[in-house]
């Protein structure tokens, strides 16, 4: 140990953030041999939409090459949030309380699960009804072929969004925690909520009234979702203040 604690700290960040890009890199350089595998899953949704005969294109001749491998790379960060998740813990536990430790540690797990979930969610159920109506909306006479890079953006970008919104609960018990706010506050903004749903629906997701609605009533969810935790959460602590104290 250094004689400068900020020092001694800014190595150990710098350790951690040295792990977390080998862990990105080893994961991308197993699934860069199954690039094109990854990007036919990805793609199935909008192959199955589409009319007979049509397909995807290319635009560029670079395109075919470095999307399935772009692809890859984002679905490597993604299967490496556990450990980078680990990796931040490590990093900012030595300076938590034991309180704030036994809150933070099921909300890296369960922020996680819900971010891949929300993942699951898009790509189950959003992307086959969303492209669905898209490619039917398409006039009389345009045939629809969609660039692969351009798709690739479009499905990353719903991705983002649904397994960020799938994180409400987790935003609702932090802003409680932290004393920003308190569930009876919550509770009496819910109509504003409701509409804020439905409002980052239009934001997030493609001009189409399924893939908004999809995204903004699982938010409402999960934000009564975090009410209900918070608030057991916000017991918990009270508790211990009613008892009578040993003399």
């Amino acid at each position: 140990m250094s004689d400068s604690p900020l020092l001694d700290h800014l190595l150990e960040l710098r350790s951690r953030l040295l792990r977390s890009l080998v862990a990105v890199l080893l994961v991308f350089s197993v699934l860069a041999f199954f690039a094109d595998e990854l990007y036919q899953l990805i793609a199935a949704p909008l192959l199955a939409s589409l009319p007979i005969g049509s397909s995807m294109i290319a635009t560029d001749v670079a395109t075919p090459f470095f999307t399935p491998f772009k692809l890859a790379l984002v679905v490597a960060i993604a299967l490496a949030i556990p450990f980078l998740l680990w990796q931040l813990w490590a990093f900012i536990a030595p300076g938590l309380y034991r309180k704030e430790k036994r809150l933070v540690v099921p909300l890296l797990v369960s922020s996680t699960l819900l971010f891949y979930g929300g993942v699951a969610f898009a790509y189950l159920v959003v992307l086959p009804l969303a492209l669905n109506f898209l490619a039917g909306a398409a006039p009389e006479g345009v045939t629809v072929a969609t660039d692969i890079a351009r798709y690739l953006d479009f499905v990353l970008a719903i991705f983002l969004a649904f397994g960020i919104a799938f994180e409400t609960p987790v935003a609702i018990i932090l802003l409680c925690w932290s004393g920003v706010t308190s569930v009876q506050s919550l509770r009496k903004k819910r109509p504003y909520v409701i509409v804020g749903a439905f409002v980052v629906g239009m934001i997030l997701t493609p001009p189409d009234v399924i893939s908004q609605t999809l995204l903004a009533i699982p938010m409402w969810l999960l934000f009564e979702l975090g009410l209900v935790i918070a608030g057991l959460y916000q017991s918990s602590e009270k508790k211990p203040e009613h008892q009578p104290g040993k003399q």
